[in-house]
């Protein structure tokens, strides 16, 4: 069997939907893409890392053209990420959502993964959507993924189809899914900075905070994060 292609950040979600996608089928490859987000060099670390561990050819593909389509404070640093908190999420949530949103990036990622997949005779992308971030990113939806899979049965002569273990889970079951499958806590990258260490204030580092509080696993990864005020 031919294995799939996955998008990978190394963060929670695209590691633990790779990790589940592994129960039922062969992963070929995972793809990293380096837009010139500001976590790039560890996006494609943990990502790197993760791919080695589980036997999975990594790549990372780079798209300048992309940063350069785009205002988004994930590449022009003259902008200011916003500050968040867990308890604070869901304050200004459209507000924040447009600060980091890059205009249409999963549709080209899967786009660009799709015509990978067909190339090696697979009909499988897998990507880590959730509930959660589908709120306010509605291209971590179920509607989005639904929408591209139409697109791919017309653009694909093997009909190649994003698959998502992850994309009917709140953060909190991935968070549970990430303690039970074992995974190595101080190897995802989550942070939307590119810094020694997770900054523990942009949305998603306050969101994956907030799953491992909820799903009672906070231990596992407290040490990742700064202390709490």
């Amino acid at each position: 069997m031919v294995g799939a292609i996955a998008l990978i950040s190394g963060g929670v979600d695209s590691i633990v939907a790779v990790k589940l996608a592994l129960r039922n089928e062969s992963v070929r490859m995972g793809l990293t893409f380096d837009y010139g987000q500001r976590a790039r060099k560890r996006e494609i670390e943990a990502a790197g890392v993760f791919c080695r561990a589980n036997g999975i050819e990594h790549r990372v593909i780079e798209l300048p053209w992309l940063s350069g389509s785009t205002k988004t404070a994930l590449v022009d640093q003259s902008k200011k990420i916003p500050e968040v908190t867990p308890e604070t999420l869901d304050r200004d949530s459209e507000a924040n959502a447009i600060a980091v949103w890059v205009p249409n990036r999963n549709a080209v990622f899967v786009s660009i993964a799709a015509a990978i997949a067909e190339s090696h005779g697979s009909t499988a992308v897998i990507a880590g959507f959730n509930m959660d971030e589908a709120a306010t990113f509605p291209d971590n939806s179920q509607a989005f993924v639904t929408a591209m899979n139409a697109t791919l049965a017309v653009s694909t002569m093997n009909r190649v189809e994003i698959r998502s273990a992850t994309i009917q889970m709140k953060k909190a079951e991935i968070a549970r899914a990430f303690a039970s499958l074992d995974l190595e806590p101080d190897l995802f990258w989550c942070c939307y900075e590119g810094g020694d260490q997770l900054c523990g204030k942009c949305e998603s580092c306050a969101r994956t905070m907030k799953a491992f509080r909820d799903a009672d696993a906070w231990e596992l990864v407290a040490r990742r994060f700064p202390p709490v005020r």
